[in-house]
């Protein structure tokens, strides 16, 4: 299969001097209905030392347009105003960065800036511990996925994005249920997800000049060495999705600390 071509706008972030511990998450998946994960998420924003945050990607389990945190005068405020005023709490204490995911790839500047939150592009290396981290959501990567890679290059085009957000509010809500609704029956009907790329993920390490990718999307948390045997290991760290109702719960923060090896924390 044709490798991806790295977009050479990749951004690189230098990791500020006073960060000591690093956090990143992935998949949260928020909804109004999931309150246990959104109370997981809550007290984990309250209580984390760490200096920075990277939230890579699904934060929500759809987002229609930034105009869902708007609240009409009279109405009490809704699910995104409160995760909205969560983040501009912990934006207070901690650098809070968000790399769009494929279920909220349309949240926008004005929603990132009233939560506190610096949008990040897909992929960015950061420097941090004499280290470059290749961060990503992930899903640009599951190259097998024929389907879903035509619908991402299809929805994340200005022209398709502008049409949509021009859409009634309602409408767009709608439409979101629709694709919900067929992404759970594709779920039950037993269909496999496809991984991402082994072949592609090292192109990427090694055009960025990265030892280690970070991403989520895949909900299959795991550390992978991509080439075994190798003097200068790459290595692929998964992220994991958040569901408080699993058995047992998946509440998983990857952490980075100076001069320590990445941490899974169970929160």
């Amino acid at each position: 299969m044709e490798q991806p071509i790295l977009h050479m706008a990749t951004h690189t972030l230098d990791a500020a001097p006073h960060w000591h511990v690093i956090d990143f998450i992935s998949d949260l998946h928020l909804q109004a209905s999931e309150q246990a994960t959104f109370l997981a998420w809550q007290n984990y924003l309250v209580n984390t030392p760490a200096d920075a945050l990277f939230i890579l990607g699904d934060l929500f389990e759809v987002w229609v347009g930034d105009d869902v945190a708007n609240v009409p005068p009279g109405q009490a405020a809704g699910f995104e105003v409160q995760c909205q005023q969560l983040l501009a709490a912990a934006s207070q204490r901690l650098t809070v960065y968000f790399m769009h995911g494929n279920r909220d790839f349309l949240l926008g500047e004005s929603f990132a800036a009233a939560c506190g939150m610096r949008l990040l592009g897909d992929p960015t290396v950061l420097v941090f511990d004499d280290q470059r981290w290749l961060l990503s959501h992930g899903d640009a990567l599951c190259l097998a996925d024929t389907d879903y890679q035509q619908f991402r290059t299809l929805v994340r085009t200005p022209a398709w994005q502008a049409a949509f957000l021009a859409k009634p509010l309602a409408e767009r809500q709608t439409i979101a249920r629709q694709l919900r609704t067929q992404s759970e029956h594709h779920k039950r009907s037993g269909a496999t997800y496809a991984d991402v790329d082994t072949a592609a993920a090292l192109q990427w390490l090694e055009a960025t000049q990265a030892s280690t990718l970070i991403h989520g999307h895949t909900h299959q948390p795991a550390d992978h060495v991509l080439n075994p045997g190798a003097i200068a290991p790459k290595r692929r760290l998964v992220l994991s999705d958040w569901e408080a109702a699993a058995i047992p719960p998946r509440l998983e923060v990857l952490r980075l600390s100076h001069c320590a090896a990445p941490e899974r924390l169970k929160i």
